[in-house]
Formats: structure tokens, sequence, C-alpha cells
């Protein structure tokens, strides 16, 4: 067997095994999404459906502050003893969460004791997304052949929508083959057991994996970080480059990844009063045009560059937001709704949203110097995801009830995004290709 050729199966074992790992963490992560308009009555006080949806929609936001404090710990660790072993622990912990919360007894049979444990199992699935999905980037980009990094390591972000798409499905099709009393008593859980058997098949891809090539030439050269963190804050190219993934890249794919793909279901249901099954299948069909687009702008960012895709996406992403949702309003609560409209609307969120996730996996780590890359990609990325991504569909569904308006609460996306703009055009370096080992 040739060398090129022993590379070759490397890397595409190292794709099956990152890749699936990482569709088992946004389907779990994605199933809580999806059925927090169900959880709201199921572990909060049912007497006002309003205070119950936004405490269900809170304890979704929780998981995302928490995923800070997970991404300084397993990055840290990532940084000093490898990427393989965090990836083991990060997919037990999110798997081993996710079955439990479909075990859980629901406010009826045990009162406040339901919240409470809901929280904590959304604590640690945040905690474990923390150290993943940062370190997944790194560990793929790594592995990634020169001058293909984009195509080759968008593959990654393909694994969100996947995720969303597997679980949306699964619940369309509980959905129609139990009526809605069987679903509300016993269904729900079903996506939450079937965890069991992805986490075992991810648990046994992972074990294969082999260590990423630019760690493991840092440990022959006893190059390690001992103290990855405190070397990240005191370099004042990575600190400042950390900021800049924190306010720009970060925040706006995590803005227009909520906006699009998860606020856009709870929307459809809550606002538009679509029947569930009817907005699942909606926002499926934006989910898999993700696919070739998000592929599409991995491939465009190794030709001309991450930065001109990336800024594309913010812009398209700040002017698209608030009249795709006024469009949805709009033909969506007419006598007969408007699907094929509705469905066009969708599809306008899914340019923004390529152009950010295509380029992003192979930028995040080309940003970095080698021996802190894991904590330098990790802990700005979940900062931003989890505070300003993860809390807009709780801060858009809040203003909109505070300023009476279904549509109110869409300024906060936009105007970050806005934000988000500005800082990547005068900060924003291009980093294509550039040496990993440095």
């Amino acid at each position: 067997m040739t060398a090129s050729h022993s590379d070759s199966n490397i890397q595409k074992k190292v794709v099956v095994a990152a890749c699936f790992g990482t569709f088992l963490e946004w389907y779990d992560f994605l199933t809580f999404a999806s059925l927090a308009t169900y959880f709201g009555v199921l572990f909060f006080p049912a007497d006002d459906p309003v205070a119950a949806l936004l405490a269900s929609l809170g304890t979704f936001g929780i998981g995302m502050i928490v995923r800070p404090l997970g991404a300084a710990l397993f990055g840290s660790l990532g940084d000093r003893h490898g990427r393989r072993t965090i990836f083991l622990v990060t997919i037990v912990l999110m798997g081993l969460a996710t079955v439990c919360v479909g075990l859980l007894p629901t406010y009826e049979q045990v009162g406040l004791l339901a919240p409470a444990l809901l929280l904590f199992l959304r604590m640690l699935q945040g905690l474990s997304v923390g150290g993943e999905i940062g370190g997944a980037s790194v560990y793929l980009t790594e592995h990634a052949p020169e001058g293909r990094r984009g195509l080759y390591t968008s593959v990654l972000q393909l694994m969100g929508p996947l995720g969303m798409m597997a679980s949306t499905l699964q619940i369309v099709v509980l959905q129609h083959f139990l009526d809605d009393a069987d679903f509300k008593t016993w269904g729900w859980r079903i996506p939450f057991l079937l965890s069991a058997v992805l986490l075992a098949i991810s648990i046994k891809s992972r074990l294969n994996l082999h260590e990423s090539p630019v760690f493991r030439h840092l440990r022959e050269k006893n190059a390690l970080a001992k103290a990855p963190l405190r070397d990240c804050l005191r370099d004042k190219q990575t600190l400042g480059r950390m900021g800049l993934l924190f306010f720009c890249i970060s925040a706006g794919g995590s803005l227009i990844f909520f906006s699009a793909q998860v606020y856009t279901n709870v929307f459809l249901k809550t606002v538009v009063k679509l029947p569930a099954a009817q907005a699942s299948g909606l926002v499926m069909i934006s989910t898999l045009a993700l696919f070739p687009a998000t592929l599409f702008c991995g491939w465009l960012s190794d030709r001309i560059g991450r930065r001109p895709v990336l800024l594309t996406g913010l812009i398209c992403g700040a002017l698209a937001i608030f009249p795709v949702f006024q469009g949805l309003l709009h033909y969506g609560t007419l006598p007969t709704p408007d699907t094929t409209m509705l469905t066009l609307l969708l599809l306008v969120l899914v340019v923004p949203l390529a152009c950010i996730t295509g380029p992003q996996t192979a930028t995040l780590p080309e940003l970095f110097p080698a021996r802190t890359r894991y904590t330098a990609v990790a802990l700005p990325h979940n900062l931003s995801a989890g505070w300003i991504g993860g809390m807009s569909p709780f801060m858009v569904t809040w203003l909109g009830v505070q300023f009476a308006s279904p549509l109110a609460g869409l300024w906060y996306p936009t105007v970050l995004l806005i934000m988000a703009t500005v800082v990547g055009y005068f900060f924003l370096p291009e980093v294509a290709n550039r040496p990993l080992e440095d």
C-alpha cells in the first residue's frame, strides 16, 4: 500500500468518525430544541402557556450558556493530552445525558423535581458540546489535505443540518402515526432513547481514530502547552483573534443558524399557528438545501479565500432575517397558507447560512497556532454560540412578548449581524491554507 493511499484511508476514517460523533451531538442537542414547545407543558406548570414556553426555551439556552465551561475544560485537556481522548469523553457524556432525558418523569408526576432534572441534564449536554464542536474543527482540519481544507472540512458542518433533519424526520413520523395524546404521553421519549444506539456506534468509530499529526509532531518536539488557556490570554495576536472569532465568525454563524433552523420551527408553530408536522416538514426542506450549498461555499473558499465568502454570509444574513419572517407571517396566516412561498422564504436564509458554515470549520483552526489551537478555537466559539446564538430563540420570543409584536424580537439577530459585519470587514484576515504546523 502506498503512503498516499494509506493517508487517504486514514483521512476517510477521520471524516467518518469525527462527523458521526458530531452528528450525534447535534441530533441530541437539536431534538431538545425541536420539542421545546412540548417541554413547556411536560416539565413546567401548564397554567400559563407563554411562561411555560419561555421556561422551556430558557432551559434550552442554559445548555448553550454552559458550553464555554466545557470548552475551557476540554479545550485545555485537548491541547495537553490530545484530541482523540477528548472526543471519546465528550461523546459519552452527551449520549448518556440525552438517553436520560428520555427517561425523565414529568412535572405532573414529580413536580419541581422534573424541571430540575431536565436542567441538570441540559447542562451536561452543554458541557459536552462545548468540548466537541471546536475540537472537531481542529481535529478534522489538521488531517485535511492542503489546498482543499474548505471543501474537505465543510462536511463537518453538514452534521448540524443532518442531525436536525434526522431529529425532525423522527418527530414528523411519530406525529403521523401517534395521536397528540400518545405523543405527549410517551412518544416524545423515543428520539432520546434511540440515542443509545447512535452512541454505541459513535464510540466504536471513535475508538478507531488516530491522533492528529499536528499534535503528534508537537509532542515529539516536547512543545505542548502546559497551560493553554493562560498562554492564549497572554499572546496578543491569539487573544485578538479569539475576540474576532467571538464577535464575528461564530456570532454570525450561530445567529443565522438559530434564526434559520431553530427559531423558524418555533415561529411557524407558535406564531403562524401551522400544524406541528407541517412546520417541521417545511424546515426540513430548507435543511436539505443546506447540504449542497455548504459544500459549494467550502469549495469556493478554497478558490477565492475564506474572507469574501464569510463577509457575504454576514451581510446577506443581516439583510434577510427581518423580511423573511415578515413573509412567513403573511403567507402562513392566509386563509389557505401558501406553502410554496413559505418554502422559498426559508430557502432564502440558506444562502447566508451556507456562506458562513462552508468555510467556518477550516477558518477556525487556521486562525491560531498549533500548541494552543484547541483552546483558542473552542472557548470563544462556544462563548459566542452559547451566549449570543443559543439565547437568540429565547431573546426573540421574550422581546416579542414585551413589545406585543411577533416580529419585534428579530432586531436582536439583525443588529448583532450588522455589528459582526463591521468587525469582520475591518479585522478579519485571510488565512486560507496557512501552514497548520506553526
